[in-house]
């Protein structure tokens, strides 16, 4: 991802807009996970999935759906940009390109997941939860996560034309991947006609590799690469929206 001076500027206008929003939005990020931690991970008691307690596998899993919806919400925050401030004209007229505009809200999206797993962290520890959270690949995992989706908000923030259109994508898209990815429960106990579909989503990819890794075990490669090149595949498409945009 190109790091030139167009895109660090972008990207700084995003953190000074989200380091004014700062208290609110961590507020808003705890706010999902700790009810799923209260009614899922403590009320579900001495449930084992996998072997483990139903909380050690849940946490994980909140990891991988929380850095997708906070790295897709950086689309909101471009929507908003596009239609009331009308930021996205001025960046049209500024000696920036395509790829500065689109590395700079990606990254910005990629902040947002990060934080949000942070906040998930230290609820988890507050729950006694203790994994690898440490681990390389469990980062690695996250990070790449986060990539696919913001790029695929940038994306899609570039084609939708009212507030409606987005939240019918989220409803659409990025709701039932965040209930069916693997993120509450295996997707291997569901039946096979469901399970097939549900291999080819990002978001099972990521809970399986960020879970791995955090359970200490060795997660599959291919996850991986998968997610990377979805990240690029988006990052172009990105690009290609951002060009007609422009124009």
């Amino acid at each position: 991802m190109p790091l030139t001076s167009g895109s660090r500027a972008v990207y700084y206008r995003e953190l000074l807009v989200l380091k004014k929003r700062l208290p609110r939005l961590l507020g808003s990020m705890a706010v999902s996970p700790l009810l799923y931690m209260v009614a899922f991970g403590s009320a579900m008691g001495d449930v084992t999935v996998q072997g483990r307690p139903y909380a050690e596998f849940l946490v994980p899993g909140l990891i991988a759906m929380t850095s997708m919806t906070q790295a897709w919400a950086i689309a909101s925050e471009i929507n908003i940009a596009r239609f009331y401030w009308r930021i996205f004209e001025e960046f049209q007229i500024a000696p920036i390109t395509g790829a500065d505009y689109v590395a700079g809200e990606v990254l910005a999206g990629i902040t947002r997941a990060c934080l949000s797993m942070l906040v998930i962290l230290v609820m988890g520890l507050a729950f006694g939860v203790h994994l690898r959270f440490l681990s390389p690949l469990f980062w690695l995992a996250a990070l790449l996560n986060a990539f696919v989706f913001a790029s695929l908000a940038v994306a899609v923030a570039m084609l939708v034309k009212s507030h409606a259109d987005q939240a019918m994508m989220t409803s659409f898209v990025i709701t039932p991947m965040a209930f069916l990815g693997g993120t509450f429960f295996p997707v291997e106990r569901l039946p096979e006609w469901a399970r097939v579909p549900l291999h080819f989503l990002p978001l099972t990819h990521a809970a399986h590799a960020i879970r791995a890794a955090a359970f200490g075990e060795t997660p599959n490669g291919l996850s991986y690469v998968l997610l990377a090149a979805l990240g690029l595949i988006f990052f172009v498409v990105a690009l290609r929206c951002v060009g007609r945009a422009r124009d």
